[in-house]
C-alpha cells in the first residue's frame, strides 16, 4: 500500500503513515517470497530435506498477508489486537528467516526469502516500537 493511499483515508493512522507504509510493503513482499521459497522447495530433489523449511514458509506468507490485511484496516482499530498480529508476525518472519539461512548456501530461494523474512521483521518491529 502506498503512502499516498494511506494518508488519503479519512482516519488518522495510529503511528506515523511512513512506518505503516514499510511495514505493509515489507510484509507483501515477504508473504510473496515466502510462497515462492515454499514452491521451489518442493521442486527441489532434497525435497524430504526441507519440510520444516516448506511449513514456515507457508506459515509465515499466510501471516504476512493476514497483517498486512489487519494493519490496512483503519476504522474501529484494536491498538491490543493489531500489536498481538504484528508481534506474531515478528515471530513469524524470525523463525522463518532462520529455517531458511540454514539452508542459504546451497539454495538461492532461500538466500532471498530469508533476507525478505529479517526486512520484514525488522520493518515489524519498528511499527511495533511506534505502536508503543
Amino acid at each position: 500500500m502506498n503512502l499516498e493511499m494511506i494518508r488519503s483515508h479519512p482516519v488518522a493512522t495510529a503511528v506515523d503513515a511512513t512506518v505503516l507504509a514499510n511495514a505493509l510493503e515489507a510484509l507483501a513482499e515477504c508473504s510473496q517470497a515466502c510462497t515462492t521459497c515454499a514452491d521451489a522447495c518442493l521442486a527441489e530433489d532434497m525435497v524430504s530435506e526441507l519440510r520444516a523449511c516448506i511449513g514456515l514458509n507457508l506459515a509465515c506468507a499466510d501471516v504476512c498477508a493476514a497483517t498486512a490485511r489487519v494493519l490496512t484496516r483503519q476504522v474501529g482499530r484494536d491498538t491490543a489486537v493489531v500489536t498481538a498480529q504484528v508481534a506474531a508476525c515478528v515471530a513469524a518472519c524470525s523463525a522463518c528467516g532462520s529455517e531458511c539461512e540454514r539452508h542459504a548456501d546451497m539454495h538461492e530461494h532461500c538466500r532471498v526469502c530469508a533476507e525478505s523474512c529479517r526486512r520484514c521483521e525488522q520493518a515489524c518491529t519498528d511499527l511495533l516500537t511506534a505502536l508503543g
